[in-house]
């Protein structure tokens, strides 16, 4: 299973190491960042161990649950797109996510 990671959802990611950086706790970012890829790595094997998510209750819109972070993922038949990283309490919106990036 191929993995791709949207410009969002890394831009996403650069915004999580920055907040913490700035926080005067970068080793929190630098590990939630590590922690995070090493979750979406799970999806190699087991694609559908995210739930729907629940703003769209779509089958292929799926998310994993990084506390406190979801990872929201585009699951196609061969492909795992990594749509955004977004703070749990965050609403989704995925307008405008290109998927350009491959892990």
């Amino acid at each position: 299973m191929k993995i791709s990671i949207s410009d969002s959802a890394f831009n996403d990611l650069e915004a999580i190491k920055k907040y913490y950086a700035e926080e005067g706790v970068p080793q929190i970012g630098e590990e939630f960042i590590v922690d995070i890829f090493t979750h979406i790595e799970t999806l190699i094997d087991n694609p559908d161990i995210g739930r729907k998510v629940p703003e769209f209750n779509e089958k292929n819109i799926r998310e994993l649950i990084h506390s406190p972070f979801r990872i929201v993922y585009l699951k196609e038949e061969h492909a795992i797109n990594i749509i955004r990283v977004w703070r749990s309490e965050q609403l989704l919106n995925l307008i405008d996510t290109p998927v350009n990036t491959k892990i």
